[in-house]
């Protein structure tokens, strides 16, 4: 059969997951200062709930970027800063559906992460990220139900790294 994705690197070392680790934290920053925002500035009645699911969002994010820092820490790096950069607007649906494609694009890193973890022998690393994506997945499925849409597709790994440069 001939594949024309690339799989994924598997194999890859300590300092190699620190820096992955890093983008996903920079990743988990982007979704906190999101949600916070997005929850307070989404208006109307048809927005009320979602706006408050929002609030709750973005407390699990700061949860999700502290346990992803204090690996980080474990595996001897230093947790990075800076956020990935936060899309903004004035139209509501504008606004969930950028939320709903990074949590996509998260879920699907995880599911990466969680690869190469267990193929370094980061079981603890790989433990840590199956529970955040159980969040990750929640948030995928609350923001459908926002949208009035079904859950889109799992990115697969390949595309992954696409959807994270757009």
């Amino acid at each position: 059969m001939n594949h024309t994705t690339k799989e994924p690197t598997i194999n890859i070392t300590r300092e190699q997951m620190i820096q992955l680790l890093n983008e996903d934290l920079a990743g988990e920053y982007q979704a906190i200062i999101a949600y916070t925002v997005y929850s307070q500035v989404l208006k109307g009645a048809a927005y009320t709930d979602i706006a408050r699911e929002l609030e709750l969002h973005a407390s699990e994010e700061l949860a999700h970027a502290i346990k992803i820092a204090k690996q980080i820490d474990y595996l001897g790096g230093m947790p990075c800063l800076t956020p990935k950069p936060v899309k903004t607007s004035n139209d509501p649906v504008t606004m969930l559906r950028a939320d709903l494609e990074n949590e996509r694009t998260t879920v699907g890193r995880y599911r990466e992460r969680i690869r190469q973890a267990e193929a370094m022998g980061e079981f603890a690393l790989s433990e840590t990220l199956r529970a955040i994506i159980v969040q990750e997945q929640e948030h995928e499925i609350d923001l459908s139900a926002a949208l009035d849409i079904n859950v889109p597709l799992p990115i697969k790994p390949a595309e992954t790294k696409a959807a994270s440069t757009k």
